[in-house]
């Protein structure tokens, strides 16, 4: 068991530190709700959903600690370590298999851990504000994390209301975080710069009661996400002394293609450089970026030195921006 209780942090010996996310992991349930499904429940149609929203198809069922174990499994295989080595779990989540405990307990258990382990709640931007909480965890001297986005989402949409029940579905991604010494390695990756916000004014603009399924006012979803959106990644780049041709690849949260289009136009970002997955996913809320993040590793489309940018919006209202720099033994 792993003693983290009161102790005073182990920061001897430990210079500029860095991160590298040194595995990641997705999951995603078996059953498959398409557009054509939703026709029968109802009044719209597989062009009009994805004309306004990008997505085809969207995953239900499953759990969000057995989604979050099958991606942190696949992490933990793709960072060739043993789950022993693990000091923290985080599990950002906005849909717990119960309102009290956690889900984040039952996870680290399954893997055989005691560590400290919590849930994070802040909706779609939930798994970047888990990795800026995980590069402060590492300052400490903590040296390796389980960074998860999961969710069961289908258990609080309505699938026969027109306005969120095409949008939504389930998920997980996951990332080991490593600590890198930047003074030994300096090719290490590295969390060049980060913005958390939050703006409480918008709580009802998108939210759930106890046991009731989501209410949203799309319009002003759309208006205050491409507001925080570029405002937020604007004060990163500023933060980490980059421009907008700097960043080799986005990986927004997937909520909606014309969102994320809108956004793009006002800061100059480009299609081509963002990684995407929402036409098959829908929005996962917080397992979406790592869900995208997953993809594009697959993919190749991330190589050591290149610059990535995270960015998380969504119900609170919340936003998260981390610019990261990818290091030579990520994953």
């Amino acid at each position: 068991m792993k003693d983290h209780s009161g102790a005073a942090p182990v920061t001897e010996g430990i210079g500029p530190w860095g991160m590298n996310l040194a595995g990641i992991g997705a999951a995603l349930p078996d059953q498959v709700l398409t557009n054509d499904d939703l026709t029968e429940k109802i009044e719209t149609s597989d062009e009009w959903i994805r004309e306004r929203t990008g997505i085809g198809e969207r995953r239900i069922g499953g759990t969000t600690s057995g989604l979050s174990l099958e991606a942190a499994r696949k992490a933990i295989a793709a960072a060739g370590i043993d789950a022993s080595e693990i000091d923290q779990v985080i599990l950002a989540t906005t849909s717990p298999d119960y309102r009290l405990p956690g889900t984040a307990p039952a996870v680290a258990h399954e893997l055989g851990l005691q560590c400290g382990a919590f849930d994070l709640q802040a909706a779609c931007s939930g798994w970047v504000y888990g990795l800026v909480v995980a590069n402060g965890l590492l300052g400490q001297g903590m040296k390796k994390i389980l960074v998860i986005g999961a969710e069961t989402l289908d258990k609080m949409t309505d699938y026969s209301d027109r306005g969120t029940g095409i949008l939504f579905g389930n998920g997980a991604g996951a990332a080991i975080v490593e600590r890198t010494d930047l003074g030994q390695d300096p090719n290490g990756g590295q969390l060049l710069s980060w913005d958390l916000g939050s703006n409480g004014e918008f709580v009802r603009i998108l939210y759930a009661e106890h046991g009731d399924t989501m209410l949203m006012d799309g319009k002003e979803v759309f208006r205050q996400a491409v507001t925080v959106i570029r405002h937020s990644a604007q004060v990163a780049l500023d933060r980490a002394g980059l421009t907008v041709d700097d960043i080799d690849l986005i990986i927004p949260h997937q909520a909606n293609i014309r969102i994320v289009e809108a956004a793009w136009k006002k800061l100059g970002f480009s299609l081509d450089k963002t990684a995407m997955v929402l036409e098959r996913t829908g929005n996962t809320s917080a397992a979406s970026i790592p869900l995208a993040l997953d993809n594009a590793l697959e993919n190749g489309r991330i190589k050591s030195g290149d610059t990535v940018m995270f960015i998380g919006f969504g119900a609170g209202m919340t936003w998260a921006t981390a610019i990261f720099k990818w290091g030579t033994n990520a994953s």
